[in-house]
């Protein structure tokens, strides 16, 4: 079997560490390939650009090859900073969209890490289907390209052919799909020990910080917000919400969705699950009273939306996050010890 033909797409300004992070994990999976008896290596990546140079962030100077067939086209991602032109960025970037676009229309599976989803969708890739970026810019991706069904609490999002990832790590669970489909769970597996890197993710929304989202023009959501925070255990009520502002349902779901780009109730749940993961992690509080705590009073049903958050059962969380701890304390003792 030839080998699978992957090309990482670099351009001004992308970042660096996303041009060879998935390289180098397949490298890993072919030297993990060939000690179960693979006689050939199973991939062959390049760095391919229609620029004759490319400086990527920081400064670092990329060697590049020009853009040729290849099976595989990996769009990585770039800084987005709040002062970024956006527009002037993308339109700078115009022969890596053509790029994209003339691979897509010639059979090439493209995918993008990262907000690398932002050069995929201007090159028209991603109109109705559904795609996933970083959670820190989910809602300006939104804005921008109202056509794609965007699903920000996804890792890793695969439809048509095209691949949209979450932000900079989620390279890597991209890459052991990728080992998985093409050198089997076993290769995929070994791997992800090897490189220490977490094969059983399935959403990002336990990393999300609110916080840190941009709060312009978000009043109105960001009062619902808190007010859904001080009432985490109160039963959900869509009319007792929107009389608490003074608003119709209608306008409750119209304004909070134009703001937070969601519903209010999608928001009660991340907020309620957030909550839950800090008591499993600080408390010894039993599931059932947790899930009391926070509003469910059907352990099962709190048990089904944690795990759709977090891709873990609540007391699977617990475990996992004891035996980090455990280990880390265990760490630190025998640092200080040395």
């Amino acid at each position: 079997m030839s080998p699978l033909r992957v090309g990482v797409l670099a351009y001004p300004g992308c970042f660096a560490s996303e041009i060879f992070g998935v390289p180098d994990l397949m490298a890993m999976a072919t030297h993990v390939a060939a000690a179960r008896g693979a006689v050939q290596p199973s991939y062959e990546a390049s760095v391919v650009s229609p620029r004759r140079r490319v400086v990527a962030s920081g400064g670092s100077a990329i060697d590049v090859s020009a853009v040729r067939p290849v099976d595989v086209l990996i769009v990585p991602g770039f800084e987005l900073s709040p002062a970024l032109d956006l527009d002037a960025t993308l339109a700078h970037l115009g022969p890596e969209v053509e790029s994209i676009r003339s691979q897509a229309a010639s059979g090439t599976a493209v995918v993008s890490i990262c907000v690398g989803a932002f050069l995929v969708a201007e090159a028209g890739l991603l109109g109705g289907r559904e795609a996933t970026t970083s959670w820190l810019f989910a809602d300006r991706f939104a804005h921008r390209y109202a056509d794609v069904r965007l699903r920000p609490e996804r890792l890793v999002v695969t439809d048509g052919g095209v691949t949209t990832t979450a932000a900079f790590s989620a390279m890597y669970d991209f890459a052991l799909q990728l080992i998985r489909e093409h050198d089997g769970p076993r290769v995929a597996r070994s791997t992800a020990r090897i490189a220490l890197v977490d094969d059983a993710r399935s959403t990002q929304a336990p990393y999300v910080d609110s916080e840190l989202l941009p709060t312009v023009g978000r009043d109105f959501s960001l009062s619902v917000k808190r007010w859904l925070d001080r009432n985490l255990s109160t039963r959900y009520d869509l009319p007792t919400l929107a009389q608490e502002f003074h608003v119709s349902t209608r306008t409750m779901l119209r304004r909070f969705g134009d703001e937070a780009g969601q519903t209010p109730l999608a928001y009660l749940q991340t907020a309620r699950v957030r909550r839950a993961r800090l008591l499993l992690e600080t408390t010894d509080r039993t599931v059932s009273g947790i899930a009391a705590d926070v509003g469910y009073h059907d352990p099962g049903a709190f048990s089904d939306i944690f795990t759709r958050h977090t891709g873990q059962r609540p007391r699977e969380y617990r475990a996992l996050f004891r035996r980090r701890r455990d280990h880390h304390g265990a760490t630190r003792r025998t640092q200080q010890e040395t």
